[in-house]
């Protein structure tokens, strides 16, 4: 491996080649900016990732004439640009991104990412986003990276060799941090409520943001839990400390934090360094439905944008507007339902900050179904919790206006009543 500029770097990168992109807090934004800076001397280069972190220069005029996004998720600083024929999404679940790589599907002429200087026996880490970024340097033709003292050197897979990064760069600053959120009432509620669900010795799954941080912080009182994840955030700290995730009865990597990914403080970027209670692996393995389900009791806890009286759930479009993506969703949910003891959960408030209902009569026109009526189980707002598995049409609609926000509920029992031709 040979240490030169940035922009000696992305020499590396030819006219007509499909880049790869790390994300999230492992984004090698010094790089992507001094590709960005060739635009004039490149064309026709596609860009696949997941979600990255800065301002997406690639997506943006003039740099837009000459890269064009193709993602496998949509993040707030891409949302506009994927909205646009400047740009397109891939709907893929995360645990089967690899394949789109190994089986020639999407195949990575460059990959570019961001690493720990290596240690002593040459290999670099991927750092806290092993995700879908092992997968593509396993299979892309040529490696470039930036070489950064900052990344925490993660057990687990996901490793590099020097001697397979092509040329490289050393830049040194803090990876990108997400700040916890502060817990609002209506969190607080809804958490209380999806703590309720969870057992001793269960194995969760959850996300990032003020719900799941909700969830945790009423945990306090339980015992044995574990964590096999696509990501996971602080909010998981306070329960490591005083002993309540321990891992004891977990199946699959017994004590320790299984994940793909983490975001967060500099504090959890601190734990996870040279921790050999976080294991990380790329997503095929930590979203694979059937590894999932062989831990007890898993709980999944997932968002959704809106569901409908059935029980679709949209998570990922706002009407025909792309707004996120599938994710590792139906990976988890499947997982959750197939697990012995296991929940598979929604969580989210009755509304919207506008007051507008998130339980609705249809999903809007042209609104994806991210998971189907058949998958869904448990959905908790802070009017409380219902099960839908084994319910009909009918009981599904009573049992979600029965949480749905109390300024909505009339107006959907009218709709229910249509619907379901004055039977409801």
């Amino acid at each position: 491996m040979k240490i030169v500029t940035a922009e000696e770097v992305v020499q590396v990168v030819k006219s007509g080649n499909r880049v790869f992109f790390q994300g999230a807090a492992m984004t090698p934004n010094e790089l992507i900016n001094a590709l960005c800076e060739r635009y004039n001397e490149l064309e026709n280069i596609e860009v696949v990732s997941i979600h990255t972190e800065g301002d997406a220069k690639y997506t943006q005029a003039p740099y837009s004439d000459t890269f064009r996004l193709n993602s496998c998720f949509v993040g707030g600083n891409v949302r506009k640009s994927v909205n646009t024929p400047q740009a397109d999404y891939v709907p893929v679940f995360l645990s089967e991104i690899s394949r789109l790589y190994y089986d020639g599907y999407l195949p990575i002429d460059v990959a570019i990412v961001q690493v720990s200087p290596p240690d002593q026996h040459g290999y670099c880490s991927l750092g806290v986003s092993v995700d879908v970024a092992l997968p593509a340097v396993r299979s892309a033709k040529k490696i470039i990276a930036q070489i950064n003292p900052s990344v925490p050197r993660t057990h687990g897979t996901g490793i590099v060799h020097i001697d397979e990064i092509v040329l490289a760069c050393e830049v040194n600053r803090p990876i990108h941090e997400h700040a916890p959120t502060s817990i609002g009432e209506i969190e607080d509620k809804i958490g209380s409520n999806v703590a309720a669900l969870i057992e001793d010795g269960a194995t969760l799954q959850m996300g990032i943001g003020t719900i799941p941080d909700a969830v945790l912080a009423n945990l306090g009182n339980h015992k044995n839990l574990g964590i096999h994840t696509e990501m996971f955030s602080d909010g998981v700290l306070p329960l490591l400390e005083s002993g309540v995730i321990n891992g004891k009865e977990k199946s699959v990597k017994r004590g320790k934090i299984v994940s793909c990914f983490a975001v967060g403080s500099r504090k959890l970027y601190d734990f996870i360094d040279d921790n050999p209670i976080c294991d990380f692996r790329d997503a095929a393995y930590t979203n694979d439905t059937a590894r999932i389900r062989r831990n007890p009791k898993v709980t999944a806890i997932n968002s959704a944008i809106e569901i409908d009286l059935t029980g679709q759930v949209c998570a990922d479009t706002i009407g025909g507007y792309q707004f996120s993506g599938v994710g590792g969703q139906m990976d988890f949910i499947r997982g959750a339902a197939l697990s012995k003891g296991g929940k598979p959960i929604f969580a989210m408030s009755a509304a919207t900050k506008k007051g507008v209902s998130k339980i609705v009569p249809f999903l809007k026109t042209g609104a994806g179904v991210t998971t189907t009526r058949a998958h869904v189980h448990y959905v908790a707002t802070e009017y409380g919790v219902v099960n839908l598995f084994g319910k009909n049409l009918q009981q599904r609609a009573k049992a979600l206006i029965s949480i749905a926000h109390p300024n909505h509920r009339e107006d959907l029992q009218k709709e229910a009543y249509k619907r379901f031709n004055g039977t409801f």
